[in-house]
């Protein structure tokens, strides 16, 4: 059985800012459906309910090496739909009120970085693979490899890091290297983790993971590219080998429109008509005027530019105009926040502004509307046209990122598709193809058959899980001949000859790289291949893998 130790910055039901939350629940939920041991740790927050603090216990409490300084540390368990979810507990730096935001976040997600891998010691599991998520967690694999590999119960572990959105990095002072993660300023490097007079927690999770895989197949292409790369491109590009797309998935115990029970009026793709009692409901607690027929266009959002509202609040007016009502619900800059307060008083019949987060209200909406508007200039993934497909509201999207990979738009010719898109970010595409999606809508029984598409496909966690399975699969160690100490060899023009472990300098990543003069970049390239330890003697710096002794140099050479 693989054992996965699955590292987050935030998971539901416990505390959630966005997506990477979902996911952080939902992946695991269905991986421990598998053959798969997969373990969550995320920080004990203060915002965290009580009524799950209260079922949490205390298995261990320890000190985490800070730099110079050391910091209490203790781990709660607790189980959840049968998921073991591990808490790591310091007041200082959790116990606030919100999760991010605070001047010192790196100071608070190295320790979390290194309290993960402490924590190991503590723990009757010792995991396979360590999946990290996002820059929170993007140093724990070059900790793992330049302070705990050497030690036996890490010496095995591999990593894996997912991007979720690349757009949020962790940047921090150089300082931070030695003050608080003990490492050397040999990785205040370009080719390292220094990233514009700063360091990178991101670029810390992409250069030194074994894999890295992102939230859809197109946003892990789109990344290569500077126009979405945040200057990360280059070294996304170097690793183009280890770099997979997996698109998420939702989990069909919380969304299910049959069984949903913050919805009005249940439904399934065999009671669509049902949808519609969704509507009427809406209508009435929103101030809308009451019309079962009137096409709803709707958006569930964080009110912020790269979700495309630029493109929306350019033409909404224009939309406004016609035989429509328009249903927003989200939170985020105050002028696109004010914008659409200003039109709603302005069109109290036709726009309903909904300028808070309120999930009762979410589902309803997804139950309600008759098209789903996600015009983002970017999208790593997104949950929302994925539920808004789940419950029959047909997406609205711009073709990047996830959006491309889970919404088809509608062919009138071949009668495939459960959606409608546009390429350019461009306003007015945007509206043509709300026009054209409006043109369908006349026809009742097209626009049900287009629903009962978008409602039937699956859009579970099960596809994407077994995606991750077999990179895990890969990736972990073979079960069954796993070898406490592998066998070094030294390559000779006759034959090969045992070398003695007392010969062996076992030192880190870094050091090696010094000695040999190459950078840490470089020479982990070889550690993916199996390399244990570099070795200085008389004859020079040589690297040893599981079959050979081989010179760097010509080894370099020969690659």
């Amino acid at each position: 059985m693989i054992k996965i130790l699955y590292i987050a910055s935030e998971a539901v039901p416990f505390i959630k800012t966005g997506g990477l939350a979902d996911v952080a629940f939902a992946l695991p939920k269905a991986l421990r459906k598998t053959d798969i041991d997969v373990r969550v740790v995320i920080p004990k927050y203060k915002g965290i309910q009580e009524k799950f603090k209260n079922e949490m216990n205390l298995l261990k409490s320890f000190d985490v090496p800070m730099g110079w300084r050391k910091q209490y540390c203790g781990i709660e368990h607790m189980e959840y739909e049968g998921i073991p979810f591990y808490f790591l507990d310091n007041e200082y730096y959790f116990h606030r009120d919100s999760l991010y935001g605070f001047y010192d976040d790196g100071e608070r997600f190295s320790f979390f970085s290194r309290a993960v891998l402490e924590a190991i010691e503590h723990l009757d599991f010792i995991p396979d693979i360590i999946h990290c998520n996002d820059w929170h967690t993007g140093m724990i694999p070059l900790l793992l490899r330049e302070h705990y590999k050497k030690h036996g119960i890490y010496s095995d572990i591999r990593t894996v890091f997912t991007i979720h959105n690349l757009k949020y990095q962790g940047l921090f002072s150089s300082e931070i290297l030695g003050d608080l993660l003990d490492l050397g300023m040999e990785y205040y490097h370009a080719d390292e983790l220094e990233f514009y007079s700063g360091i990178s927690f991101m670029k810390g999770g992409i250069n030194y993971s074994d894999i890295i895989t992102t939230v859809s197949e197109t946003y892990s292409m789109e990344i290569q590219e500077s126009f979405f790369g945040e200057r990360l491109d280059g070294m996304l590009r170097r690793r183009s080998n280890d770099l997979y797309g997996i698109v998420n998935g939702i989990d069909y115990d919380v969304y299910n429109p049959y069984s949903d029970e913050e919805i009005f009026v249940k439904y399934d793709a065999n009671s669509i008509e049902d949808k519609k009692n969704n509507k009427i409901e809406l209508q009435e607690i929103l101030n809308l005027p009451q019309n079962p027929n009137i096409p709803m266009i709707s958006m569930v959002s964080r009110l912020v530019d790269m979700k495309g509202l630029d493109l929306v609040l350019f033409v909404l007016e224009e939309l406004l105009e016609e035989d429509v009502q328009v249903v927003i619900l989200g939170t985020g800059d105050k002028n696109y926040e004010d914008k659409i307060l200003e039109l709603a008083s302005k069109y109290p019949q036709r726009l309903s502004a909904n300028i808070l987060f309120d999930n009762s209200l979410a589902h309803k909406i997804y139950a309600s509307s008759d098209m789903f508007l996600m015009p983002s200039l970017f999208e790593p993934c997104g949950l929302g046209q994925l539920i808004a497909l789940r419950y029959g509201a047909l997406p609205v999207v711009r073709e990047t990122g996830g959006l491309k990979d889970t919404v088809m738009s509608y062919n009138e010719f071949t009668g495939e598709g459960n959606g409608f898109s546009f390429t350019n970010y461009n306003a007015h595409d945007m509206l043509y193809t709300i026009k054209r999606a409006l043109k369908f809508y006349e026809d009742e029984s097209l626009w049900r058959r287009i629903m009962r598409t978008a409602m039937t496909k699956d859009y579970s966690w099960d596809r994407s899980a077994k995606k991750y399975i077999d990179l895990y699969e890969a990736l972990a160690p073979d079960q069954n001949t796993k070898e406490d100490v592998p066998d070094i060899y030294e390559e000779s023009s006759e034959n090969q000859r045992l070398i003695p472990d007392t010969e062996i300098e076992y030192i880190s990543i870094g050091k090696a790289a010094k000695l040999l003069g190459v950078s840490a970049s470089t020479l982990r390239r070889y550690e993916s291949k199996g390399i244990l330890a570099a070795q200085r003697n008389a004859r020079g710096h040589r690297i040893y893998n599981k079959d050979k002794l081989i010179e760097f140099k010509d080894a370099f050479r020969k690659k």
